[in-house]
């Protein structure tokens, strides 16, 4: 993990929807430059503390954007690749790093060479590209034969990573991407059903390009290890503890995420070395506001993500606590139209804003909550607390998700008397008497985070 990954603070945002595209792609309308609005909402990216920015896909498509029939060209939709090269500038100018999607696994029907096996079917000199081409049957979509697709989706055909024309042709698009857009990283979609192989030399292929290039990659179930880490890519997704930070809550039953944090950081945790990208929602999950069942929980589960081991991320929206949730037949309602945060009115909780800025603020003031070891220090049905330590730095976040304020004894092994400072609110602080430290109270469904003074 390259040191300006692991400091970072991640803003997501599914451009597509958050700009108001059409869902449909009609290829014979003009570029019109929606992406020049998310310059708009820079000064609230700094107020929250965001450093890293992740957008979502952004290439030509046919609809939801990862279904690419373009890898060259900017999708109409949003503008030129003249208006994304402003963007990734203004953001640059501006202090925050941007990734992109690079949807490698798949292509849409309407890529060139998908279209070129579709035209000339076994005489086609693509005929390879592609994965389970099979002249013995024909697809659902009336195509001379079969392929392999993602998740049964025939409109999205899964590429032959192994090729090395496929290759070829994929390590130019990034090439084409770091000279064309001054790109600091990208996120791969899918790349938990990508061969490992094309995935470990496309690492090596982008520090080529740029030693601190990260790579980050959609890793839904499995042992993270096997995709990130020494000469792989930098850093997975961690969806063990995105269930956990909800379903914790939601159960009343905070055992579940302390045992994906002890198991994942703690002492001979599988992660220890492995900043992972923590995440409440996304572009492809319900909203965190439509899944958590109490609303005040929103306020102790950021709190936890901004200070557990791991690279936090918000997705365009939540930080105001706006909901969502698919249908049976669309995630459209996951990805919305918004106006630009200088127009937001009626958010659901535009408090939280504040909330996450203020988290945000702990995270980057004090190393120990970015690069810490982790150690459990109790957990309970409604509470849990934590150490971290680094460079002689001791943070202890003490979670109370409960509906009533409560005093608590935290076991701790730091030497008795020991002093603790809350540096969330100011508020006061605690003395480690009898193996403990002793805390008047612990706001409901908040948290206190309090730091060892040194004596």
């Amino acid at each position: 993990m390259h040191p300006w990954a692991s400091d970072s603070f991640f803003y997501h945002i599914y451009p597509l929807g958050l700009c108001g595209a059409p869902q449909h792609n009609h290829l014979d309308t003009p570029a019109v430059p929606r992406l020049a609005q998310l310059q708009e909402w820079t000064p609230h990216l700094q107020q929250l503390g965001v450093n890293a920015i992740y957008l979502g896909p952004l290439f030509e498509s046919h609809s939801h954007g990862y279904d690419t029939i373009d890898y060259a060209t900017v999708d109409r939709r949003l503008g030129s690749n003249a208006t994304l090269a402003d963007l990734v500038a203004h953001y640059h100018r501006s202090g925050i790093r941007v990734i992109l999607d690079g949807v490698f696994n798949h292509i849409g029907r309407g890529f060139w060479a998908f279209r070129d096996l579709c035209e000339h079917g076994q005489g086609s000199r693509y005929r390879d590209w592609f994965v389970g081409v099979d002249f013995g049957g024909r697809s659902p979509c009336g195509d001379s034969f079969t392929y392999e697709t993602w998740g049964g989706h025939y409109e999205l055909v899964k590429l032959n990573l192994q090729h090395p024309e496929v290759r070829a042709y994929l390590f130019g698009v990034v090439a084409r991407w770091v000279e064309e857009f001054d790109i600091d990283g990208l996120r791969l979609d899918a790349a938990d059903v990508m061969d490992i192989g094309f995935l470990n030399d496309l690492a090596q292929h982008c520090r080529s390009l740029r030693p601190d290039f990260f790579l980050l990659g959609e890793v839904i179930h499995g042992d993270y290890t096997r995709w990130a880490g020494p000469g792989r890519l930098d850093a997975t997704t961690n969806y063990e503890c995105y269930k956990g930070l909800y379903s914790s809550l939601n159960d009343a039953n905070y055992f579940e995420i302390a045992y994906a944090l002890n198991r994942q950081f703690g002492e001979g945790g599988m992660y220890r070395d492995l900043p992972l990208y923590t995440f409440a929602d996304n572009h492809d999950v319900n909203r965190l506001a439509s899944t958590l069942h109490n609303p005040a929980h929103l306020y102790p589960l950021h709190a936890l993500m901004f200070t557990m081991p791991g690279v936090p991320s918000i997705y365009y929206g939540s930080e105001w606590g706006i909901g969502g949730s698919k249908s049976a037949t669309s995630d459209a309602p996951l990805r919305p139209a918004l106006p630009s945060p200088a127009h937001m009115r009626g958010a659901p909780h535009p408090d939280l804003a504040h909330a996450i800025a203020r988290f945000a603020q702990l995270r980057r003031e004090h190393a120990a909550l970015r690069h810490g070891d982790y150690q459990q220090l109790l957990v309970r049905h409604e509470q849990l607390a934590f150490a971290r330590a680094y460079g002689g730095e001791v943070a202890v976040v003490v979670l109370n998700a409960a509906e009533e304020a409560l005093p608590l004894q935290v076991p701790t092994s730091l030497p008795e008397g020991t002093r603790l400072v809350d540096v969330l609110d100011a508020g006061p602080g605690a003395v480690v008497r009898d193996g403990a430290i002793h805390l008047e109270q612990v706001p409901s469904c908040w948290a206190r985070v309090l730091l060892a003074q040194r004596s």
